[in-house]
């Protein structure tokens, strides 16, 4: 440090570790997990709905750990089991595996979250999910509230 000090100068030597130090912070604390939609359809029994997500990992695999919402209650992460007399049974989990270099799709047919005891949400109002990843830390999203009934969207129809 001290040849280099006397190479570069002390302004220098000192923008040199700056610039190394800010390096590594700004690679921890990208993440390669985003969220390209999000969308919770309306409650129809109060309290009570389900959240759907496409998830893109552009990076090593992930698990998603935990999900809390803006409007509070809790949120279960469910998984399918087995197909029972053409009805899918599911059951909470404790994590949903996020692929390496792939998108994962949070739909009826497969893991989702299961929202229950939350406050009001109205067609077409925002609420905020909280997910946390073992890898990836926290990410906020916005998933927008809607309501197939009266023509807003459906996993279906996206």
């Amino acid at each position: 440090m001290r040849r280099l000090v006397s190479v570069l100068g002390l302004a220098g030597a000192l923008l040199l570790a700056a610039v190394a130090v800010t390096g590594c912070a700004t690679a921890n604390a990208a993440s390669s997990i985003s969220i390209t939609s999000a969308y919770v359809p309306q409650p129809t029994t109060p309290g009570e709905t389900v959240a759907y997500l496409d998830i893109r990992n552009n990076g090593h695999a992930d698990r998603l750990i935990s999900v809390r919402t803006s409007v509070g209650g809790t949120v279960q992460l469910r998984a399918p089991v087995a197909q029972h007399t053409g009805v899918l049974i599911m059951r909470t989990v404790t994590d949903i595996p996020i692929a390496a270099d792939s998108l994962t799709r949070l739909n009826p047919d497969s893991y989702h979250l299961l929202i229950t005891g939350a406050g009001t949400m109205y067609d077409g109002k925002d609420i905020t999910l909280r997910l946390t990843f073992a890898g990836a830390g926290t990410i906020t999203v916005l998933a927008l509230v809607t309501n197939p009934e009266s023509g807003g969207s459906s996993y279906f129809l996206n």
